[in-house]
């Protein structure tokens, strides 16, 4: 496959599995639209023209040539500067690297990936929660994760990649949504009774059961193992996590636990008050898994080699 094959392919896996109907997200990229046409100057010749298209902002190319044929593909959670140096070593010793991929988002797209977490609403919508609910929730988080982000300095790793003329991209929602969806589709159907049941079917997959050798696997982090687990929420996409102020809502709308990548501690803290069980799946896990799920697509319409690293196991099904 070209890169821009894979990108695209990427985007749309990612909008086949996203909370949001088709109509939700086509409402979402109009707006974007109708923004861009608002815009003169300086101002429309900085605008991210891919946002038109893609409602992942925190899933781009971040360089290379898009026309570029992809054979080889270096994967990992975290992609920075020791990476992509390691990529051009492998290049060196006959080992050849066409493209390092990232899951966690790295330049342009880690510097507006909070833009994402406006699915959340989608989700938490499906759980009973109202949509204007949801966006005031979210609105108070989103703000504090670009304030948080907005001081990095989001490039460094994609100017060494352009040093060293290395196709790099990032894919961070769409392999997300593989991993909510295909977990939040199991527990649905197999309705586990206790939360020693939801950790059993997590051990059974094979990224949890290599992240449990490596002392990151499944746990309850609120809760006991006989304790009833009631309705299940996997909170595993929408960019990172969403407002404290949620578990509350969760509660009312009759979820007894949330299975999540990882939680913060005041994330904690307020789950904990609100008597809703967690379970902590582990966050490189969970990341591997979904990008296990969306490379298994790719796969499908082409041949690709790829170099698992950073974190990465591949597993095929």
């Amino acid at each position: 496959m070209k890169l821009i094959d894979i990108y695209k392919l990427a985007v749309k896996k990612g909008i086949g599995k996203d909370p949001r109907s088709i109509q939700e997200i086509k409402k979402d990229l109009d707006s974007e639209k109708k923004e861009y046409r608002k815009l003169k100057g300086v101002d429309k010749r900085a605008f991210d023209k891919e946002r038109l298209t893609n409602p992942y902002a925190d899933t781009r190319i971040l360089c290379g040539d898009e026309n570029a044929d992809i054979k080889n593909i270096m994967v990992g959670i975290d992609m920075e500067g020791p990476e992509i140096l390691t990529a051009d070593r492998l290049n060196e010793r006959g080992r050849p690297i066409d493209l390092v991929m990232a899951h966690h988002p790295e330049g342009a797209a880690w510097a507006r990936f909070y833009d994402v977490m406006r699915l959340q609403v989608a989700m938490l919508k499906k759980f009973g929660i109202p949509e204007e609910v949801g966006k005031d929730l979210l609105k108070e988080r989103m703000g504090e994760v670009e304030r948080a982000v907005a001081p990095a300095n989001h490039t460094r790793s994609v100017d060494i990649a352009k040093a060293l003329g290395i196709a790099f991209m990032c894919i961070h929602t769409p392999a997300d949504n593989h991993v909510a969806s295909y977990l939040q589709k199991m527990f649905d159907k197999r309705k586990p009774a206790k939360l020693s049941q939801v950790v059993a079917m997590l051990k059974n997959i094979p990224e949890y059961a290599d992240g449990l050798k490596k002392n990151a696997g499944p746990r309850i982090l609120i809760g006991e193992p006989d304790k009833r687990c009631g309705r299940v929420f996997v909170d595993m996409t929408g960019g990172t996590e969403g407002s404290k102020k949620v578990f509350a809502r969760l509660s009312q709308a009759g979820v007894g636990t949330i299975v999540a990548m990882h939680l913060s501690e005041e994330h904690f803290k307020h789950a904990k008050g609100e008597h809703i069980n967690v379970v902590i799946a582990g966050h490189i896990a969970s990341d591997t898994l979904g990008l296990n799920l969306l490379l298994d697509e790719m796969e499908k319409v082409d041949d690709i080699n790829i170099v698992p690293c950073s974190g990465f196991m591949r597993v095929k099904r």
